[in-house]
């Protein structure tokens, strides 16, 4: 694979980086080691020391890292700064609690003692995408370092600066050598990675095509892995919604990143009673996005990530409606420099369309009417994805009611499922397995240990 900076919002290649050879990746896994073999033992508070340190370096730096991921992969300015500061919480959190999550739990037993430890696994192995590149990073890394793992990284290949200024932040807070290494692996070395008996986990956020390669092969070696891969999130709206209030989450929910978000709402199901005012009034917010350079605040629109990603999309929409989908408004790439695809809704979609069954990753909207609650919740879940789901209403308990019969990972009730350091992040069904974030993500990479103490003349 290429690891290269291209500018999606020109289509301008800027910088091109070599994929790193096996003696070099040899050097790096066996620095890692090493590097484990002490780092297990630190104290909580050596490991938070640098955590923490990392991150108010990071905080310092943030219109720095901000511009390099609006410049790599087209994402609004403002967005690449909230980033930022995302991952920065996403480091303070787990130094700061960590020694409390993994604390060594005491068993209620008949006879002597039992305790359940907590301890390190050693090398991890991270298969990061572009769309969050430093969030992605963050929420691997912090609980896992804080565990006292060590951890190496794959990401992306159109964002190799973002990935080498994520880890020499690392250095110049006096990480120790191979606590923390950025790989430009091939696909090939990917697997021998996963291979190496080094390696004693694997995580990848990525599409459901990537999960099932890499937990594929992590199984075949035995090896514990978590996977957050790909979502169709539904976006239900009750009768009983706030239709102003929900409009606007709406275009939160779809339009945040470009629609480029495992989490982004993309199946709109609203209820009949709102249904043709809230298309309406849709299609009119989406239609005024104003395309331009991220960099600039009055930009509303940005660019695809790549322009593979553009084609993508852009055939998905022409299949949707040759299966008789109707496009309400975009529908094709803008007539400008850039990897930039009009806003687009798509209606009249059947289970016999295949865009029923897709997850459309970027500013495409898949929108149903529903009849009642209960066909709400039919169609959120008929859809092999299960990752995240928003409910609007006004009566509370109500949108709770229904979250409980919702298949996915995550619901929100009136707002669009988002991400924070202190609440866990996951799915199920094709969506994946295991949770990152909260105190749920520090325990996935760790071994829980029991151990027992009974008299020795105690009966068998």
């Amino acid at each position: 694979m290429s690891y290269q900076t291209v500018n999606p919002a020109t289509g301008e290649t800027l910088q091109k980086f070599d994929e790193m050879t096996t003696s070099e990746l040899e050097i790096a896994v066996s620095r890692a080691a090493a590097c484990f073999q002490t780092w297990r033992d630190s104290s909580f508070a050596q490991r938070a020391k640098i955590v923490a340190e990392a991150a108010s370096l990071m905080e310092s730096r943030v219109d720095e890292f901000a511009r390099l991921a609006t410049l790599e992969m087209g994402k609004l300015y403002a967005q690449a700064q909230g980033e930022v500061m995302l991952s920065v919480s996403i480091l303070r959190y787990y130094a700061t609690n960590a020694e409390r999550f993994l604390a060594t739990e005491q068993l209620d037993v008949r006879d002597g003692t039992a305790r359940v430890e907590s301890s390190p696994l050693g090398i991890l192995f991270g298969v990061q995408p572009w769309n969050f590149p430093y969030y992605q990073l963050a929420r691997f890394v912090a609980p896992n370092l804080m565990a006292g793992n060590v951890v190496i990284v794959k990401h992306a290949g159109s964002v190799p600066q973002c990935a080498l200024a994520f880890e020499a932040l690392w250095r110049e807070v006096g990480a120790p050598s191979g606590l923390y290494t950025n790989l430009f692996a091939s696909y090939e070395q990917v697997n021998s990675i996963i291979d190496d008996p080094r390696i004693k986990g694997v995580a990848l956020t990525g599409s459901s095509g990537a999960g099932r390669s890499v937990a594929a092969r992590a199984g075949q070696n035995l090896k514990k892995s978590t996977m957050e891969l790909g979502g169709s999130d539904p976006f239900i709206v009750l009768a009983d919604a706030d239709i102003d209030k929900t409009l606007k989450w709406a275009m939160v929910a779809k339009m945040n990143n470009n629609g480029q978000s495992c989490v982004a709402g993309k199946r709109f199901i609203v209820d009949a009673s709102h249904a043709d005012s809230f298309l309406e009034r849709f299609a009119a917010a989406m239609s005024s996005l104003h395309p331009g350079d991220p960099m600039e605040i009055t930009t509303t629109l940005g660019p695809l990530s790549i322009e593979a990603a553009l084609e993508i999309l852009e055939a998905q929409v022409v299949k949707a409606v040759e299966a008789g989908a109707t496009v309400v408004t975009g529908g094709k790439r803008l007539d400008r420099a850039g990897s930039f695809f009009a806003p687009t809704i798509l209606t009249d979609i059947t289970p016999d369309n295949p865009a029923y069954h897709e997850e459309f990753f970027g500013p495409v909207a898949l929108f149903f009417t529903s009849v009642d609650d209960d066909d709400a919740v039919r169609l959120a879940n008929d859809s092999d994805f299960g990752l995240g789901c928003s409910i609007f209403t006004e009566d509370e308990q109500h949108g709770e009611r229904l979250a409980s019969r919702i298949e996915s990972g995550m619901v929100f009730i009136n707002h669009p499922t988002w991400t924070a350091a202190d609440i866990p992040f996951g799915g199920v069904k094709t969506s994946g397995y295991g949770r990152e974030l909260s105190p749920a993500g520090i325990h996935e990479f760790v071994n829980k240990k029991l151990v027992r103490v009974l008299p020795i003349d105690a009966p068998a």
